[in-house]
């Protein structure tokens, strides 16, 4: 068969999508890769495995009406003229945009996957009438196009349960898969760093991340603890709820943090002993938490969906409230007075990470909720 798969920025389809396509690829099938940012290092990686990359137009952190109907008119475009047997989109965006595309393109095989609901689903103070006539708007779309979805699959339950209860889509056309996984023989357990204790986030600069509790929490310890480190790892983003420079490099000049930009995650979570999110976002099942789990670092997150299926509390980690920069602290504080906790959690999320995230396992649920041999 030939299958579509559409994404909203290129470098996840090599970063999180790579073992499936790869998958897929063996499996027989012609593979199409859809992002708006392919640039010449993605299309030479997805050929090599054997994965056409295509190139459409997205806004991805926009909200202008124009654009998205010229998104999904180029994406009908596509899907035309290259006639997939099966299109499968992730994302909220590519989800909407992707499925009413192929509807309108008379693709047979329409299937989704909603990675959390992000910024215009996260719960926020500000309830001003542009973020209320945005969620207004996505609810629209997003109902319209899951009348025209075979199934859609989601990481956690109470985003099937918010869709379902919503009335968006019936129960009998939704899936349940738990976290995209990683290759646990690619994120192996790594040894737990010599001195101090170092705490690590990895993620977009978003405040919905949780990034400011984070910078207050290592504020709060600081006095008590000099040695202890803090990173932050992630990149400037697009997004309305992002964080400045100017932000982050006062939180550096303030000696508060150690902020190394967008690296390689690897090698910055072998030297920490902590990860800790304490995101409030619409996450699926974070990433970012699956590898450091798979590294062997205990996890301390928010009880929120998505975060909350990385933690059983008191076995490899912590859960706080959200939006609580003292717990955060309490419990960032729970590892500097006891370090013995360190290794004894971080064994139980390596555990967790080979019972739960195992990519290959994960890839084959997808796969049989698709109907692909």
């Amino acid at each position: 068969m030939k299958i579509a798969v559409i994404s909203n920025q290129a470098f996840t389809l090599l970063n999180f999508r790579g073992p499936l396509l790869t998958e897929m690829v063996r499996r027989g099938h012609e593979v199409l890769a859809f992002a708006p940012n392919h640039d010449a290092d993605t299309r030479a990686a997805l050929r090599a495995m054997g994965v056409a990359p295509v190139d459409y137009p997205l806004d991805r952190a926009g909200s202008n009406p124009l654009r998205d109907f010229a998104t999904i008119l180029n994406l009908y475009r596509l899907l035309r003229r290259h006639r997939p047997d099966i299109c499968f989109s992730y994302i909220i965006k590519p989800v909407i945009y992707g499925t009413i595309a192929a509807w309108l393109a008379g693709v047979r095989h329409r299937y989704g996957m909603i990675e959390g609901l992000g910024f215009s689903f996260t719960p926020t103070p500000d309830r001003s009438l542009r973020k209320q006539i945005l969620q207004r708007v996505i609810a629209t779309l997003a109902r319209f196009s899951m009348a025209h979805i075979d199934r859609l699959i989601f990481l956690n339950p109470d985003d099937l349960e918010e869709f379902v209860s919503g009335r968006m889509i019936a129960a009998e056309r939704t899936g349940l898969l738990g976290g995209i996984g990683v290759d646990l023989m690619d994120w192996k357990q790594t040894p737990l760093p010599e001195g101090p204790v170092t705490f690590i986030l990895v993620a977009r600069l978003l405040r919905d991340k949780g990034i400011d509790d984070y910078v207050a929490a290592a504020r709060i310890l600081r006095a008590s603890y000099p040695a202890a480190r803090f990173l932050l790892l992630g990149g400037l983003d697009e997004n309305p709820a992002a964080i400045t420079r100017a932000e982050v490099e006062s939180w550096v000049a303030e000696g508060l943090i150690e902020w190394p930009g967008q690296v390689v995650v690897k090698l910055w979570l072998a030297q920490a002993h902590v990860f800790v999110l304490p995101s409030y976002y619409r996450e699926g099942i974070p990433r970012s938490t699956q590898e450091a789990m798979a590294m062997g670092r205990p996890v301390i997150t928010t009880d929120v969906p998505g975060c909350r299926e990385t933690v059983i509390e008191g076995l490899n980690g912590f859960m706080i409230p959200a939006r609580d920069p003292k717990a955060l602290a309490a419990a960032m504080r729970r590892f500097l007075d006891n370090s013995s906790l360190i290794a004894k959690m971080g064994q139980e999320s390596r555990r967790l990470a080979e019972e739960r995230f195992d990519v290959h396992i994960q890839n084959r649920k997808l796969l049989a909720y698709m109907g692909i041999e």
